[in-house]
């Protein structure tokens, strides 16, 4: 208990006071999140959608800028896992369950009720899977790549802890490191408790969804506490075997069986359609992308509401989860350049996360549009396996996806143990396992928490608050990295002067040589 700091207990109280509250009083932790969420979602709507497009413009600046030669770690550093490696763990830390739960079921949602539009047409399926795009594409991987940067470069090139705080010196000097920065490490750690019990609520969700779907499983809370108790053993063991054993190799599963079901899927689907809507919604996703990302629609309320339900909601989740992703991803990423590491972790994920969506989404439409199945009136959790019913060896693909579903689980749960246990002992590589399990076991109270007050909504009102603080936080790293950025180029790459010429027998300026 001697690496444990100040923000683990300061952490481990007030978390403990939020499950407790939970527990006693379910219904009454429920309305007050209401009352909270649909406050955020009114005042600060336009907060978030300005802070998700600054982190993907400050994305883009940094590939092509200047600073792409610096490297993640002292110049004769190597990368510690093959690039395959690499993408499998951030691929699947950084997305995991939401590929599942919303890959047929937010597309068919977007196309019965666009954000513009009448719903069930040609246009609605395209505008359809261009803001699912939106919302899993280059907004999200821009807010990770750009926290995951920051903290690679402190842990690896400038040899300090792994924290928040840390990466805010720039600004703030040895403030950075007493009571502000114990307040920005705190506020990390209740965004990634937030955010991946959220994931686990929904993990949880769908598991019961379909075993209840296939297999008549009743699908209720005591099932899935059931399941969330069950998944909590496998991670938490995960989680103790460390990054090179457990983690990678689950990770490495993960990307197996997701492309595996991916492609049998495409193959099993109407490929041509599906293939063609791919190309035509990729380049309307592109050609929108400045509109979608700041649209809020102030005069059409209706609009306005769906925009608050999905987009913003995405963006605070994906700042709840930067913390967690941001240091896992930044773990496992020595010895990059800044550029190879911004155009691997903004540009592959989005394409695949677009590919994904237009394979699982598309094939729903299709069902939806020219066959008229009623994929929009299944529940959430449950329209994957609807749509399973209309191809072949659906009963294959429902075992693919339960186990992929549970490894995702396995893996964003322990990943983030291991997360929560970096912020929690000053930034330790290897924290130890009785900080690592205390941690899994809050997620996973959090996840029964949230699911008893109130279950997605709940689980959306505690990432848009914990996302709020923590937005302030992310900015002003971004603004602190580009000060350190200054300093390393003209020190890396020497200032150009130019030499004055010797006459023979002149000892030479020491300041030229």
């Amino acid at each position: 208990m001697k690496k444990v700091t100040s923000v683990f207990w300061i952490s481990l109280v007030i978390a403990s006071a939020f499950v407790i509250w939970g527990m006693v009083a379910p219904v009454q932790l429920g309305e007050v999140m209401n009352e909270t969420k649909a406050y955020f979602l009114d005042s600060f709507g336009w907060f978030y959608q300005l802070s998700a497009t600054f982190f993907l413009i400050f994305a883009l600046f940094l590939i092509f800028s200047k600073y792409g030669k610096i490297k993640l770690g002292a110049n004769d550093d190597k990368p510690d896992f093959r690039r395959s490696t690499w993408f499998a763990m951030l691929f699947s830390a950084g997305m995991g369950i939401g590929l599942l739960f919303f890959g047929v079921s937010e597309p068919i949602s977007h196309f019965t009720s666009p954000p513009i539009g009448e719903g069930g047409t040609p246009e609605a399926a395209r505008v359809a899977l261009r803001y699912t795009y939106l919302h899993w594409g280059f907004h999200a991987w821009a807010i990770y790549s750009v926290i995951a940067l920051v903290l690679a470069y402190y842990k690896f090139r400038k040899k300090q802890p792994g924290l928040m705080s840390i990466t805010l010196t720039p600004l703030l000097g040895d403030r950075a490191k007493g009571i502000i920065g114990i307040i920005v490490d705190s506020v990390a750690v209740f965004a990634t408790i937030f955010g991946v019990a959220a994931s686990l609520g929904l993990g949880a969700a769908q598991i019961n969804g379909g075993l209840n779907y296939v297999a008549g499983v009743p699908n209720n809370f005591t099932v899935q506490l059931i399941i969330i108790a069950i998944v909590t053993v496998l991670f938490i063991l995960s989680a103790s075997t460390g990054l090179q054993r457990g983690i990678k190799y689950l990770s490495n599963a993960n990307l197996v069986l997701a492309v595996i079901l991916l492609f049998a899927f495409l193959i099993l689907a109407p490929t041509g359609f599906v293939l063609d809507l791919f190309t035509t919604t990729l380049g309307s996703y592109v050609q929108n992308l400045p509109s979608m990302g700041l649209r809020l629609a102030p005069f059409n309320e209706e609009q306005a509401t769906w925009i608050q339900d999905w987009t913003i909601f995405y963006w605070a989740w994906w700042i709840a989860w930067a913390p967690f992703v941001g240091t896992f991803i930044a773990r496992v990423s020595k010895g990059r350049t800044v550029r190879e590491f911004m155009i691997a972790v903004l540009v592959i994920p989005t394409l695949v996360c677009a590919f994904w969506f237009s394979v699982f989404g598309g094939t729903a439409i299709y069902f939806e549009f020219f066959e008229g199945a009623n994929i929009a009136g299944q529940s959430l959790e449950t329209a994957l396996f609807f749509v399973y019913d209309r191809l072949a060896f659906s009963g294959a693909l429902v075992i693919v996806t339960l186990l992929l579903i549970t490894t995702f689980f396995v893996t964003s749960a322990d990943s983030a143990t291991f997360v929560l246990g970096m912020q929690t002992t000053n930034g330790d590589l290897n924290p130890p396992n009785f900080v690592k399990i205390v941690w899994g076991l809050f997620l996973s109270a959090s996840a029964i928490v949230l699911m008893l007050s109130g279950g997605l909504n709940a689980m959306q009102t505690a990432i848009i608050v914990s996302a709020f603080p923590l937005t302030f936080v992310l900015i002003a790293m971004s603004f602190a990295i580009l000060k350190e950025f200054r300093k390393e180029v003209p020190a890396k790459s020497g200032a150009k002067k130019k030499a004055k010429k010797v006459k023979p027998g002149e000892e030479p300026d020491p300041g030229l040589v």
